[in-house]
């Protein structure tokens, strides 16, 4: 677990974001200790006091990037007005996602195609990242009124929104998945839509 010295430490942060960019831009095994010590203009010295390991490292900038990602949603779906707008607002932060000049696609998905295979601790970290954001994007959508299988079908129409806007390099599939679970939620009478907050603890 990151303690909270860590989690200030402005120095094992700026080393974060270097293996983030370098990580997600490049690929992890195409990115060498030499590669990151000079993107983050760091010692390797320094850098294996703070992950004694590359696996560590990329571990840390998983976690590090699923925390950030699930309170951006969490914050962007809670200003919708109604259920049903909190729903589309899902896939209208996926869209300014995918709009961003660097985006490849999903990080852990990346990650888990180089490495997952062999490598426990990054399956692990990627499964977790998997079942909390199911659970998030099913509670907004539980939340709102609707059922847990619409929930799980809005979950997987923004995994295979994601997939399909790395792959074609395009914003669209966001649009094609909110226009879909528009239908989906639709043709479904919500029940009253709880109160407490959608937000996830990371």
């Amino acid at each position: 677990m990151t303690s909270v010295d860590e989690v200030h430490d402005p120095v094992r942060e700026h080393l974060l974001d270097a293996a983030e960019q370098v990580f997600y831009s490049r690929g992890v095994q195409a990115v060498g200790m030499d590669r990151l010590r000079t993107a983050a203009n760091l010692p390797l010295r320094r850098i294996y006091q703070l992950f004694p390991s590359k696996d560590d490292l990329v571990v840390a900038f998983l976690r590090r990037r699923h925390d950030r990602m699930m309170a951006s949603i969490a914050e962007f779906t809670d200003k919708a007005e109604d259920g049903a707008a909190r729903v589309s607002a899902i896939f209208t932060w996926l869209h300014k996602w995918f709009c961003e000049p660097d985006f490849r696609g999903c990080p852990w998905m990346n990650v888990f195609g180089e490495l997952g295979a062999t490598n426990p601790a990054v399956a692990a970290e990627v499964h977790h990242h998997q079942r909390e954001f199911r659970k998030l994007l099913s509670g907004i959508v539980v939340a709102a009124g609707y059922s847990r299988e619409t929930g799980n079908v809005v979950h997987l129409l923004a995994e295979g929104a994601v997939s399909t806007a790395a792959v074609q390099r395009t914003a669209t599939p966001a649009t094609e998945a909110r226009r879909a679970s528009e239908v989906l939620i639709a043709a479904e009478e919500p029940a009253k839509p709880r109160r407490r907050s959608t937000r996830a603890a990371s």
